[in-house]
């Protein structure tokens, strides 16, 4: 698959096949993608907490806010829920600031999952304290980004922005969501 043909399918999945299972190792290959890429300083601040457990997928799932833009949806079904989660967490032991490094993080386990058939999203909208409690982390852990994987059971089409500028995402009648992403012309400024 080509990198253009990876960044088209690596889309904010928010709907899953809740039973096809995401093992540990395919968790643990995803965040070796992140350890191995760029980090500010190489402070390498990052940790993962990886869960493919349904128990504790189910606790995470309710200490996240799934799609602003869709204000009357509270996010997947039961059956719709992905399988497994990656939380991206900052040591504060290593460092009391982690920039981009989580941006960075994301997008290399997104674009491995995505090559391997797999759906994700990032989601930064996190009750992270009541989380962390429930989780039992540790408070040197600071609670970044949640990533929920599995396979995909949404279609995502990606259209031009409108006359309107509205860039809200939207689903319509067939529950396809619609993203709208800016042209080219408008992005580069010279």
């Amino acid at each position: 698959m080509s990198i253009n043909d990876l960044i088209l399918n690596t889309r904010s999945y928010r709907r899953f096949c809740q039973d096809v299972v995401v093992e540990r190792s395919t968790l643990e290959k995803l965040v070796d993608l992140a350890r191995l890429s760029a980090s500010a300083q190489n402070l390498q601040p990052l940790k993962y907490f990886l869960s493919y457990d349904p128990k504790i997928n189910a606790m995470i799932f309710n200490h996240l806010r799934w799609a602003g833009y869709l204000q009357d949806w509270s996010g997947p079904e039961e059956g719709e829920r992905p399988s497994a989660y990656v939380l991206i967490l900052g040591d504060k032991s290593i460092s009391k600031s982690f920039g981009i490094d989580s941006g960075i993080a994301a997008q290399s386990i997104r674009l491995g999952a995505s090559e391997i058939g797999l759906g994700s999203c990032i989601i930064g909208s996190i009750k992270r304290k009541e989380l962390a409690e429930s989780l039992g982390l540790s408070n040197h852990f600071e609670i970044l980004l949640a990533i929920p994987i599995g396979k995909p059971k949404e279609t995502i089409v990606l259209e031009a922005v409108g006359e309107d500028d509205d860039i809200k995402y939207w689903h319509d009648n067939e529950d396809i969501h619609h993203v709208p992403k800016r042209t080219i012309n408008e992005v580069v400024v010279n």
